[in-house]
């Protein structure tokens, strides 16, 4: 009964997580166009550098400006005066694509009016209206001001359509961040966390945010607003947020202003900025785990300042929480050995009337004070929180890039070395803490087994294989930092067993 629900739980993760084997890939963005803009007002600027189209663009090529700060570069599509993507210099460099980030609404087409030391502009003069498109950056903070002031030029009422797309997010299975998307929609009395696939539409919006895997997009308007989510095609979705028309007399100008966040999903930078904002990072459904542990590995790493070691005393903590709960565990696995060669004799002797043996079987535990399930307890409170740190893990901005002995980034398989041809499944690369967890695995496994004969021998045999190759093969792709965890604890966990099999 143990061995199935264990099986059980291997064939859960193999379900749940094969799709991690998956590796992230920084997305890029075609019909770049980017070139050297030499104007008199950006010379000698240290903490931006001002790059832009010098020529004439081609059919369907754009003119980007690309302005640079020293923890992010962010590239701005000059017509729509809209963020095409960001690029995070944090640990490993991660590009968050926007496409059309803070884009207002119309055919307006926009000039680079000019750029200082912590301001970018875009300026619009048509027949009706005169618009100016400010994004101030104060020093390198990642909160940014959008102000955007419109002036009626013509000689009848103007009608403004207030709307503003936070980001237009490419959900093709193409794109290897389109699994992390998330949308967060901060309401008056109700939030939101949704997928970014689908349509949505609230009124009375504090904020609205969206999310890659490591990195986020926050705007909050002045004034109130209705946000929603929109699909444009079958791969593509628009978020954004919708404000009241606006009627201006003729000569007459109105200004909108917009704070927005760019940058980590931390909780400790976003709470320093405000901390209604923290509510973006999600982790699913055992989100108050995660957070937990993350703020366990936060004080771990405080002490020890390095993640690897935070993430093994991390296991320590866990496995000493969990301690009273996995020694029940062994000594029952210990008790079903001793009960297993009267098991089989009762097998043996009523093989031909099944219900009795299964009364005398459970008798038989009943009398020794045997729960052939207890063993399977501190497994299945392992999964809550292993699920919830492999959530933690693989969006910790933290932990990318990470380094620990030969593991170069804790947020990524291990990587001991490379092949030149692939092997099926696992891939070029040789991973080894996920073949020390699978052997360490198959060595507990065999220590443990309850002695039997005939059948029932054949298939604990066959288990102690298929168990450690289906966990290694589950785990190959993992996060190292997970591997490590899960690693560690169950080597406390053998190293135990040992001393359980060693007692009378």
């Amino acid at each position: 009964m143990e061995k199935r629900l264990v099986l059980a739980i291997a064939l859960s993760l193999l379900i749940m997580l094969s799709w991690s084997t998956l590796v992230n890939k920084t997305q890029t963005i075609d019909n770049k166009q980017v070139t050297q803009l030499t104007t008199p007002n950006v010379n000698n600027l240290p903490s931006a550098v001002v790059q832009a189209s010098a020529q004439p663009p081609k059919e369907a090529a754009k003119e980007l400006v690309s302005f640079k700060q020293n923890n992010r570069e962010i590239i701005f599509d000059v017509a729509k005066a809209a963020i095409v993507e960001v690029i995070f210099k944090v640990n490993l460099d991660h590009s968050l694509v926007l496409a059309d980030g803070f884009y207002s609404d119309g055919d307006n087409l926009f000039k680079l009016d000019k750029i200082t030391r912590d301001s970018i502009s875009f300026i619009y003069h048509g027949q009706d209206k005169h618009i100016v498109k400010e994004f101030y950056f104060p020093k390198d903070s990642y909160v940014i001001e959008l102000k955007i002031n419109t002036r009626n030029i013509s000689s009848s009422v103007l009608t403004l359509n207030s709307r503003l797309s936070l980001g237009t997010l490419n959900m093709s299975s193409k794109n290897p961040q389109s699994r992390y998307y998330g949308v967060f929609v901060a309401g008056g009395e109700k939030n939101w966390h949704l997928g970014a696939g689908k349509e949505f539409n609230s009124q009375d919006v504090k904020f609205i945010g969206l999310r890659d895997q490591y990195f986020c997009a926050i705007v909050e308007p002045v004034s109130a607003a209705s946000g929603y989510i929109k699909k444009l095609n079958g791969q593509e979705s628009e978020i954004g947020i919708q404000g009241k028309e606006i009627n201006l007399k003729p000569n007459e100008q109105i200004g909108q202003l917009y704070r927005i966040y760019l940058g980590p999903q931390d909780s400790k930078t976003i709470n320093n900025i405000k901390p209604e904002w923290s509510a973006i990072i999600y982790y699913g459904t055992f989100d108050f785990i995660a957070q937990l542990l993350l703020q366990l590995l936060g004080f771990f790493y405080s002490l020890v300042h390095n993640w690897g070691l935070a993430i093994i005393l991390l296991s320590l903590v866990v496995y000493l929480v969990l301690f009273p709960l996995t020694l029940k565990q062994m000594r029952s696995m210990k008790e079903m050995q001793l009960l297993q060669p009267k098991i089989e004799a009762l097998r043996c002797e009523l093989k031909n009337n099944p219900q009795k043996l299964n009364k005398e079987i459970m008798e038989l535990y009943k009398e020794h004070k045997v729960n052939p399930l207890g063993g399977c307890l501190p497994l299945l409170l392992q999964m809550p929180i292993f699920f919830a740190l492999y959530q933690a893990l693989i969006r910790s901005v933290a932990l990318r890039g990470a380094k620990f002995l030969w593991i170069q980034d804790l947020s990524a398989p291990d990587h001991l070395f490379t092949l030149k041809n692939s092997i099926p499944f696992l891939g070029n690369h040789i991973n080894i803490l996920p073949i020390l967890m699978a052997i360490g695995m198959f060595v507990q496994q065999k220590i443990s087994m309850a002695k039997t004969t005939g059948e029932a021998a054949q298939q604990q045999k066959m288990m102690s294989i298929i168990m450690p190759i289906m966990f290694g093969v589950i785990f190959y792709q993992m996060p190292s930092g997970l591997v490590l965890y899960w690693f560690v604890n169950s080597t406390l966990m053998l190293a135990y067993q040992f001393r359980i099999n060693r007692q009378k």
